[in-house]
């Protein structure tokens, strides 16, 4: 009886020996010491900070926040909400604490990018209308990365004195009686619906996209129509699309910062201050006289347990139910109808209303780069290229340009050697443990940027206090770091499925006419896979450019280490009142352009639409 048993695991070790050739165990070093390293080794400092008081193991930093009005609070402690005063209808949102403040703005983004983006999904994957395919690429627009600026435009525009929504709604068409004040918790919801719900709608139409017209049909023939159709068939085929966009939305507004540092620094409302990820900003101005406290990493710590909870629970739900549907093989055309003329016509103006208003910011920012918006009112007075110019002329700005461009060029080939080696474990060879590798290169899209921001403080500046790698000596390779494993997923999934279309058969007849899995790998997988390669690489570094949690946080501990997102939020933060907002406007148009042109390469060499955005 112990033969077979004997003879099954000297099989399996034998196996295991063939797998680990050299080139594999390359891969896997790397694979998981990047990931150990850069990823679980610094949140578990965090972990061991927050879960440490005198000495001893105790939820004492947790319960301290939890117990603590200032952080929850059933009932509002402040702020002002549909409250009518002197002619201006007050929409800032309730204080309810500074965590559970977070909660409800994710919450209620969530809640309207998920509308917003079935409402465009049905819309754009079931009717046909003049300019479809115009519209398919304007609402993106609001993708397009506009940090810090997005809300100190929407800010402006809704100033209740010289707001230019204001004057147009209030003064010129007389639409409503009264002037609005959209600021604080409100805001930061506005600013953060705009910006997310194309994520919710390409996530869902994809999904509806990908629908067997025949279910459909059958329903109908069955006597299914209208919503009904839309309530028993569409949407629960639609659901596991609308659930990756909803639970990456829900994320990015935890840990979004752009928003509360954007209205701060147009309007200064305290509430914009009430959310988690600006008092964990905050808390960085510590770092410099002494370290992060221990509340500090409990705080990172709940957002990170929020977000790995939903994450998870998201993923249940959706993989609890099957999604499968059965069909004759080969693509179909997609479901389409030709609505009445009436109907186009209200469907072409409800989505010019939507597109100039959730391109506001972008518009906005490109006119506060070439006018005196900033300081003339309501209107510009004035264009000029003075501030596009210094992103030649001055110093400073030219310097966190090319910090930033340093920074993700060579987080992108960390990207490419990380990613494609875990992609190449996962897919291509049958090792112990590489579903654990799997599930650690996904990890980093549950994370918030700001926890990890703290864990890699936390853990570099006690382990390798006074080296390179101490993000009080120099942040720089931090940075690189904490872009590389951040994106890393985006290059993961890209390799992958390019992997996925490369044949096993091409690997094995190279390596029976002599050739060794190294070769094989280079001279067959490589050139097939190098076109994912490239856009996982294009996405990688566009992300990079724009990132904002770790970049705000590390980036601000050495001035001449700051990159671009950090150099315009301190604009925004500190000078909108002089003007010079405009410099960090001029930032985000470069940071607009790089994106235009990685999506031109994307659609017009590649031929994958959209992969830009990652999503």
């Amino acid at each position: 009886m112990t033969l077979p048993d004997s003879f099954s695991f000297q099989e399996r070790l034998a196996k295991i020996r063939r797998e680990f050739d050299l080139l594999t165990i390359i891969q896997t070093l790397i694979g998981y010491s990047s990931l150990i390293v850069f990823l679980l080794l610094p949140l578990l400092s965090m972990f061991v900070q927050a879960f440490i008081y005198q000495t001893k193991i105790s939820l004492y930093w947790f319960w301290s926040i939890i117990s603590s009005s200032d952080y929850f609070s059933i009932q509002s402690t402040g702020g002002r909400m549909l409250e009518l005063r002197r002619g201006i209808m007050i929409l800032w949102g309730t204080d309810h604490g500074i965590f559970l403040n977070s909660l409800i703005v994710a919450f209620n983004v969530t809640i309207a990018c998920s509308v917003i983006g079935v409402v465009l999904a049905m819309i754009m994957g079931r009717y046909n209308f003049p300019a479809k395919r115009v519209f398919q690429i304007v609402l993106l627009v609001p993708l397009l990365a506009t940090p810090f600026v997005n809300a100190y435009v929407i800010g402006k525009l809704f100033n209740p004195r010289n707001g230019l929504i204001n004057w147009l709604l209030n003064d010129v068409l007389r639409l409503i009686p009264w002037r609005l004040d959209i600021d604080g918790l409100f805001g930061i919801a506005v600013a953060q619906t705009l910006a997310y719900y194309p994520i919710v709608y390409m996530n869902t139409v994809a999904s509806l996209n990908s629908i067997d017209p025949s279910l459909e049909e059958m329903a109908e023939n069955l006597g299914a129509k209208g919503f009904r159709l839309f309530r028993t068939v569409t949407f629960p085929l639609i659901v596991p699309g609308l659930a990756a966009g909803a639970i990456m939305t829900f994320i990015f507004s935890l840990e979004d910062l752009g928003a509360p540092i954007g209205f701060v620094g147009a309007r200064a409302n305290p509430l914009a201050r009430r959310v988690v990820s600006y008092q964990i900003y905050n808390s960085f101005a510590e770092a410099l006289t002494g370290g992060i406290s221990p509340r500090t990493a409990a705080l990172a710590v709940l957002i990170l347990f929020v977000t790995a909870l939903s994450y998870i629970g998201v993923r249940w739900y959706v993989n609890r139910r099957s999604y499968a549907m059965l069909s004759k093989g080969g693509r179909w055309a997609t479901r389409t109808k030709n609505p009445q003329p009436y109907v186009k016509a209200l469907i072409v103006v409800f989505l010019v209303a939507l597109i100039l208003l959730a391109a506001m910011p972008q518009i906005g920012t490109v006119i506060l780069a070439t006018s005196d918006w900033a300081t003339s009112g309501t209107l510009p007075t004035t264009f000029t290229t003075q501030y596009m110019n210094t992103l030649f002329t001055n110093s400073e700005v030219r310097g966190a340009v090319l910090n930033s461009l340093l920074y993700s060029g060579v987080a992108v080939v960390i990207m490419i050697l990380v990613g494609s080696s875990i992609a190449y474990i996962v897919d291509k060879r049958d090792i112990p443990g590489k579903g654990i590798l799997d599930t650690l290169a996904t990890i980093p899209v549950a994370i918030p940027g700001i926890s990890l921001a703290i864990g890699y403080f936390l853990f570099f500046s006690d382990v390798f206090q006074g080296t390179l790698l101490d993000p009080l000596v120099d942040p720089a390779l931090l940075l690189i770091s904490a872009y590389s494993i951040r994106r890393l997923p985006f290059t993961t999934r890209s390799v992958g499925a390019g992997l996925q279309n490369v044949d096993k058969s091409l690997e094995e007849s190279s390596m029976n006419l002599g050739a060794d899995r190294s070769t094989t790998f280079f001279r067959i997988v490589l050139p097939l896979i190098v076109s994912h390669i490239i856009n996982g690489a294009i996405l990688g570094f566009v992300y990079s450019m724009s990132e904002v949690s770790a970049s705000v946080t590390l980036g601000g501990l050495r001035e001449d280490r700051v990159p671009i997102t950090y150099f315009i939020s301190q604009i925004v933060y500190g000078a909108a009142a002089t003007g010079s907002v405009s410099i960090g406007a001029a930032l985000c148009v470069l940071l607009m352009a790089v994106q235009i042109t990685a999506m031109a390469i994307s659609n017009y060499i590649l031929k994958q639409k959209s992969s830009f955005l990652g999503v």
